[in-house]
């Protein structure tokens, strides 16, 4: 099978431990980054985004709690090695009154539901991100259990196909 997107390709010539590593960078749930890693080889990007997409959805509660904890709190400086989440946060930079609102909500929302809220923030601003926060509190455990999951999934998209559009960048180097 030979892909011909430059990603793709590189992708699929990864080493297994730098395929998993570069993989858990899109969901920290290792189980899901073996499972991609072992779909391998894919001859383009769709069968990638499909085998992403099955593996959001046989995570597992516990599975999805390592993701979570690879996740900064909307509207906090991300940490070291987490250029993506300050991109996908990039909306959140606002006025000092949004930011601790989006503070608040994040410790209620952790109160609550005893995990930190994640959203798929890219495209989305700080008063859109926080109007989903204060709509998700009004949720019972069960569906935001699966709403988490259903941002997750997209979180982990979005990061795959980042991942194969730095590996075709590099491939050209």
């Amino acid at each position: 099978m030979t892909a011909d997107d430059p990603g793709v390709a590189a992708f699929n010539r990864l080493p297994p431990g730098t395929a998993t590593a570069r993989l858990v960078a899109c969901n920290g749930a290792t189980g899901w980054a073996a499972v991609v890693e072992g779909g391998r080889p894919y001859a383009d990007r769709s069968e990638i985004r499909v085998a992403a997409e099955q593996a959001s959805a046989a995570l597992r509660a516990v599975d999805v709690q390592v993701a979570l904890d690879g996740h900064p709190r909307i509207g906090q400086r991300p940490g070291t090695g987490s250029q993506w989440s300050q991109d996908e946060q990039s909306g959140v930079r606002r006025d000092e009154s949004t930011l601790a609102a989006v503070a608040q909500g994040n410790r209620d929302y952790e109160q609550r539901f005893g995990h930190l809220y994640l959203v798929c923030a890219t495209g989305l601003d700080a008063e859109q991100m926080l109007a989903d926060l204060r709509a998700r509190l009004g949720n019972d455990a069960e569906t935001e259990q699966r709403v988490v999951a259903s941002e997750l999934a997209k979180i982990a998209q979005l990061r795959v196909e980042r991942l194969l559009d730095e590996l075709g960048s590099e491939s050209h180097s």
